[in-house]
């Protein structure tokens, strides 16, 4: 059971306007909330919740510590020493990351085998990435880098192009996150066939049907766009290989908006190099920030986007949203929404 809100001290761990800091105040009035800005990393763009370190004194170091040891609650991990927030604060019973793929972060501090309550914020960003997705395709589809260099060399030519209606796409991870990119494509006149997790059933709009891994390389011939949603974990990673690409057809587009290790980068650019792939759009790599070095820099078959297609400007109203309504449901013993669960890394 929850405690009491009288009882509650909620720490916010990344930077959030002041209006909604309010709002989580006036969701819980009688909770403490700590919000201490000039003690949190200063953000670069709107909704940034990894930001610039501030030159901190060991003063100020120590004031972070001792705030924050004595929260219940915190929304966004602990910017200073995450690994050690279970350690450090004995009250803590609940963390809402700001992120939908924590599995990796949460493998990396130990925090998977705290006894902390973590919840994720899926669904939070399928829209922007759906958005995503679909320009990524038509990217490619409707002959952008043909274009761009038609334009810049002056150059006036009748052409016939692909239509997007009417192929097929695979949409790999059926989250929050796949069901939007399913529903963006079926509404544009696509076929969407889905990928689920083994044991499952699923029932997602605007899918005809759903396989399973086992039967993944023999549709990929009979794909057009591939994209995926999944989140990373040690079944997922390199799920798309040097050999699942070359069952792709050449026209076939590759959308990555999960992580870089989903896919084998090196295949992927020897094939890519080779023409055997019409584009691939990437939201993310291997590794992050991907090397300056990287072939896949100078691709005119590559649209490039560095790990920010799902952050929005309403980013953190939309979190702001989540999280009151889960601390609702914390402080009245309820389930709460998304939860993390370790043997799923997800």
């Amino acid at each position: 059971m929850a405690r009491g809100t009288d009882q509650l001290t909620i720490a916010i761990g990344s930077y959030l306007e002041p209006d909604l800091v309010a709002r989580i105040r006036e969701a819980q009035p009688d909770a403490r909330v700590i919000y201490e800005p000039g003690l949190l990393p200063v953000p670069r763009y709107l909704c940034d919740h990894t930001g610039t370190s501030r030159d901190l004194s060991l003063a100020d170091l120590e004031r972070w510590r001792a705030l924050t040891g004595q929260a219940d609650i915190f929304f966004d991990f602990d910017w200073l020493d995450p690994e050690l927030m279970s350690a450090r604060g004995p009250r803590l019973r609940w963390v809402q990351a700001t992120s939908a793929g924590v599995g990796a972060f949460m493998r990396r501090t130990g925090l998977d085998r705290a006894p902390v309550t973590v919840t994720t914020a899926a669904g939070i960003h399928g829209v922007p990435l759906a958005e995503f997705a679909l320009m990524g395709a038509l990217h490619f589809i409707k002959g952008v880098p043909e274009l761009r260099r038609w334009q810049q060399a002056r150059h006036w030519e009748l052409y016939a192009t692909r239509q997007l209606a009417g192929e097929r796409a695979l949409v790999v991870g059926l989250g929050g996150i796949g069901r939007q990119v399913a529903a963006a494509f079926a509404a544009l006149g696509l076929e969407v066939i889905g990928l689920g997790r083994d044991g499952r059933s699923y029932d997602v709009p605007g899918l005809s049907r759903v396989i399973y891994r086992s039967e993944l390389d023999a549709e990929l011939p009979g794909v057009g766009i591939l994209v995926l949603c999944c989140p990373l974990t040690p079944q997922t990673q390199g799920l798309i290989g040097r050999e699942q690409l070359a069952a792709l057809p050449a026209r076939a587009i590759l959308v990555n908006v999960a992580r870089g290790q989903v896919v084998d980068q090196d295949a992927l650019i020897d094939a890519l190099a080779a023409g055997r792939l019409a584009g691939a759009c990437l939201d993310v790599a291997t590794p992050e920030p991907l090397p300056p070095g990287s072939p896949l820099w100078e691709m005119d078959n590559v649209l490039i986007s560095p790990h920010s297609a799902s952050t929005v400007a309403t980013e953190n109203a939309l979190l702001t949203d989540l999280f009151i309504d889960n601390l609702d449901r914390f402080t009245s013993g309820r389930p709460l929404r998304n939860r993390y669960e370790p043997e799923r890394g997800y």
